[in-house]
C-alpha cells in the first residue's frame, strides 16, 4: 500500500466522523464543510464539497444529521446540515472508537499521539 493509497483509507474511514463532528456546534453546509476541514487539518485533509454530498445525503437519510434549505438575500439557496440526538449519539460513539483505534496504533507502532 503506497502513502497515497493509505491515507486515502484513512480519510476514507474519517470522514462520518469529521462532518458529524462540525455540524455539531452549528449549521452548515456541503462547501463549508469541505472548507473547514481543509483548514483545520492545514491541508492535509481535502474534500471537494461534491464529493460530500453523497455522504451528506446518507447521514441524512439515516437521521444523523437533519438538513434544511436556508436562502439569505444576494446569495444562492444553500441546505444546511445540524446534528440530531441520534447523530450526537453516534459522534459520541465514534470519538470513543477512534480515541481506542489510535492509541492501539501507538502502542503497536511506538508512536506518540497528541
Amino acid at each position: 500500500m503506497t502513502d497515497t493509497t493509505a491515507n486515502r483509507e484513512w480519510k476514507k474511514g474519517s470522514t462520518e466522523l469529521l462532518v458529524l463532528s462540525l455540524v455539531e456546534g452549528r449549521p452548515r453546509h456541503g462547501y463549508e464543510i469541505a472548507k473547514l476541514i481543509q483548514a483545520r487539518s492545514q491541508g492535509a485533509l481535502r474534500f471537494h464539497a461534491a464529493s460530500l454530498y453523497p455522504l451528506l445525503y446518507r447521514l441524512e437519510r439515516k437521521g444523523l444529521i437533519e438538513g434544511r434549505w436556508v436562502e439569505k438575500a444576494g446569495q444562492r439557496r444553500r441546505r444546511c446540515y445540524t446534528l440530531t440526538l441520534a447523530g450526537r449519539n453516534r459522534l459520541a460513539e465514534q470519538r470513543r472508537g477512534w480515541r481506542a483505534f489510535i492509541r492501539a496504533v501507538g502502542r503497536v507502532a511506538r508512536v506518540a499521539h497528541a
